[in-house]
This record gives C-alpha cells, structure tokens and sequence, in this order.
C-alpha cells in the first residue's frame, strides 16, 4: 500500500512509526521493478544513494531531531536535473556519459528538506516534443493506456507519478511540458510564474521561457513541492522575489473564472461535453464562470514555435564535442562538429537547431524572430487585460486525449499542436495548473487554469477548490 500514499498521509505514517522511510523508499524502488518493463519510464535508477538518504532520516527521527517536511518522500526527477554524482542525458545520446559535478537548485532545496531522489525520468530529448517519442532511449507508455503516449516533453515525469514510482516527481514546462503529459497521464502538474523557481542546474531548452514543473497526485501536494522549490537564486539572475513563498494557505471565497473562448472552438464534440459538464459542475458549486476572448492565443503557437527554436539554437552550440558531449574521432575540427551532432542529436534537435538557426540569420530575423517577440508583447498584455476583470482563467490543457503511440511521430506539425492550448500561458509568463479530468473512453484530460503573474498561491486556492468541486474519479490503473 505504501505506494499509493499522497505525501501527507506518508509524512503521517513516518511521524507515527508505522513505517520507516527505508522501507518507503524500497517499496517504491520495488514499484519500478514492477511496472517499469510496461512503461519504459525510468533513465536510470539511484537506489544505494536513495536508500543511504532514508537510513539518514530514519536515524535523525530516532534521535528526535526535527526534520523537513519532505522528510523521507521518495520523488522522481526528469533527466534535465542535474544532480551531484548522478548521470544526465536529457534523453540524448550526445550526453549518454555525462556524470553531474553538482546538484541543481531545485533538488538541492528538496534534498534539504528531506525528500529522496529515487530516479531520474525519461522525457523527449532537451525537451523537444509532446510525447517522450524523441528520448533517444525510448518511448514512455501512458500508465491508463499502454498503446498511448505519456505526453512530453515531461512524459517520464508525469507517468511516474501515474504509475506510483515516487510520490511526486518535478520536470520543466517551458511549452507545456509538464502540464499536458500531467492531462494525459490523469495527474495534477504546475507551472509556475517565470522565474518562481530557480533553472541553476537544470538543462535549458529556451531560456526566456523555462520552468520548473511540478506533478503529483493532489494540488496539495504540488503546492507543498513548489513551496519548497521556489526563491530567488544568486545563480539564476531571472529569480523574482515574493512576500510570501507559502502556498499552503487557501482562499476561501470562490473565483471569478473566464473559459477561452478560442479553445473551445473546433474541439472533438465528446471532448467539448466533458469540459462543458467540468464547467457546469463548478457553477453548481458557486463558481461565477464567464467567457474571454483572447484574440493573440490562435498566433501563440506560431511565435512559440520561432522563438524557442532560435533559443535552442543558441542554448545546444555547446555540444559540439569538443567543450560538451560526445565525440568520435574526426580529420579536423570541421568533421569533429559535423560528426558529432549528425550523430549523436536526434531528427527533432536537428531541426529545431537549423529552423532557430535560420530565424535568427540576417534578412530573416525581422520577418520571423522580431514579429514573434511582438505577437509575444501582445499575448501578455490581453493576459494582463484579462486578469484585471478575472480571477482565473480556465479552459482546455490539450485538445485531444492522449494519442497513439507513432500516430503524429512523422507529422511534426500535429505533434506541435498538442501544445496549443498551453504555449501561451509560457508566453505570458503566468502560472498555470492542469488538474484531472474525465475524459472519454476511460481516458483522462486535463483542466488548466491560469491566473496573473506571482499569483500562484492563488491559482493553488482554485485548483484544490476545483479539485474538491469536480471529486474526479479516473478509472482505476491496472498496475
């Protein structure tokens, strides 16, 4: 049973003895060994280090020292964490061998608090994609569907916390990428305001507008983890400061919501009724539910899709071979590049690298990258606009239920869709949650809601008040 414990009923059991955090941690090592052959979720596993954290705890609590509130909680990273001592891929063969020199932020600020790392989890590689179809180790398989994809890029992530390998796991949303595997898989993910949590650490994708992604079972727990995580950095020059980091305190007047408009239109009818249906059981349950127009959401994905290609671009120049990644022998320094990334990059790097690369080349960065940046401005300022008459903004987290796997893995344009309704949110820099949602067939879907810049503690509030008003109740897992 220890599998399935939220991390306050852990944290319970831990205090009154009932279990020891060795044997939390082995019960959920052991889940890896059960499920993982299935799903194809873990990149590579921790357990001597994990279990020497739990012996650690297991004796402080014995001797009566007053630990953190994450103390003894086996969680799961995706593998852009670096984390001392430990290998990370990015799911790219170009760093198959890269062993971390130290640990990121994020988990630094977790460990303090007592949470163990069990394994790192596999994801699209650098987070380029929607479905963990580009790991160059392999495909990660929704826990509800194993014919399905977990999403992506945070795909790994998002289907451990499914599957109850770690009680929560932390990824990167810079698109949605912790956001629509969380919908797929049937689980609650964050992404929290830009800069609310320190990148000191973690791989970047597209600088400007990386996150750290947080996914669990219950908006409580996620509150708690992104509690914890977030700070100002002296590393990370983009940190913001806030007056409060505490998220656990909940409003208790219900929101003003608004539905977007646009990401209604063209849904699949049985996927519009069961947002609709969402909708109407949260106005039964006293919510006041309008509607929005937000006009620059259709060119969100369009600018989303010239502005974080010109920031790979930039961001992957340093595998080459020679300062970072892999390297076979070659002639002369031309070759060794050519070699190198022809290589060891995957299709999608490659033509991420090459489409950023040509938006920001001369007679080309004025017609592309520059109007991006201006559709980007005024993406921000309707949010803005928005949230001066709403509390919340709600409204689909993807289009679709999760697809088949191979369904869009040679149509790079259907694959990017599947960040639709969730790009902007990135663009704007507002936090934004998905929660869980019944969907059709026995598949889940996710409701997002957004709120303004540095509101997360209020986002949390509506999304455990949804979470309470909805009481969604996904078909059970066969694990």
């Amino acid at each position: 049973m220890t599998a399935y414990l939220t991390i306050k009923e852990a944290r319970e059991a831990l205090e009154a003895g009932s279990i020891t955090a060795r044997q939390l941690v082995q019960s959920h090592l052991d889940q890896i060994d059960k499920v993982d052959d299935a799903y194809k979720i873990v990149v590579s596993r921790m357990d001597e280090r994990a279990l020497e954290q739990a012996d650690s705890i297991d004796a402080r609590r014995n001797s009566g020292e007053e630990l953190g509130p994450l103390a003894g909680i086996p969680f799961t990273a995706k593998d852009m964490f670096l984390i001392e001592g430990t290998q990370t891929t990015a799911a790219s063969q170009i760093l198959k061998d890269f062993i971390a020199p130290y640990s990121s932020t994020a988990i630094t600020k977790l460990e303090a608090a007592g949470a163990i790392c069990i394994a790192k989890v596999n994801q699209d590689e650098f987070g380029h994609g929607a479905s963990t179809e580009n790991s160059s180790f392999v495909t990660t398989r929704n826990p509800h569907d194993v014919e399905r994809v977990a999403g992506g890029s945070s795909g790994g992530s998002a289907a451990a916390v499914a599957a109850r390998i770690g009680i929560f796991s932390v990824g990167t949303d810079t698109g949605g990428s912790s956001r629509q595997p969380a919908a797929f898989c049937g689980v609650v993910g964050m992404k929290p305001t830009y800069g609310l949590i320190s990148r000191y650490g973690v791989i970047a994708m597209a600088s400007s507008l990386d996150t750290i992604g947080t996914l669990g079972n219950s908006v409580d727990d996620v509150s708690l983890v992104c509690s914890i995580m977030a700070g100002q950095d002296a590393h990370d020059a983009t940190t913001i400061k806030l007056d409060n980091y505490d998220f656990s305190k909940r409003q208790t007047k219900p929101p003003r919501a608004a539905v977007i408009k646009q990401y209604m239109e063209n849904l699949e009818p049985e996927i519009k009724y069961s947002y609709e249906q969402a909708f109407e059981k949260l106005r039964q349950a006293g919510w006041e539910i309008g509607e929005v127009s937000l006009d620059t959401v259709s060119s969100a994905l369009p600018a989303y899709y010239i502005l974080t290609p010109a920031e790979i671009s930039s961001n992957l120049e340093r595998y080459d071979g020679i300062r970072y990644g892999s390297s076979d022998d070659a002639p002369d320094l031309t070759s060794v590049y050519r070699h190198t990334r022809g290589k060891y990059f995957g299709p999608e790097a490659i033509r991420r690298i090459l489409t950023g690369t040509y938006v920001l080349s001369a007679g080309y960065y004025d017609a592309y990258y520059k109007k991006a940046m201006q559709v980007r401005t005024i993406v921000r300022k309707e949010f803005d606009t928005a949230f001066k008459k709403f509390d919340i903004i709600i409204g689909p987290t993807a289009p679709t239920v999760a697809f088949k796997v191979g369904e869009n893995s040679n149509d790079p344009i259907a694959m990017y869709l599947a960040d639709i309704m969730t790009v902007a949110a990135n663009l704007a820099g507002v936090p934004s949650i998905s929660i869980p949602l019944n969907g059709p067939h026995d598949l889940p879907l996710g409701l997002q809601l957004m709120s303004a810049q540095k509101n997360d503690a209020g986002l949390f509030s509506a999304a455990e008040r949804a979470e309470t008003d909805l009481a969604t109740k996904l078909k059970e897992i066969t694990l």
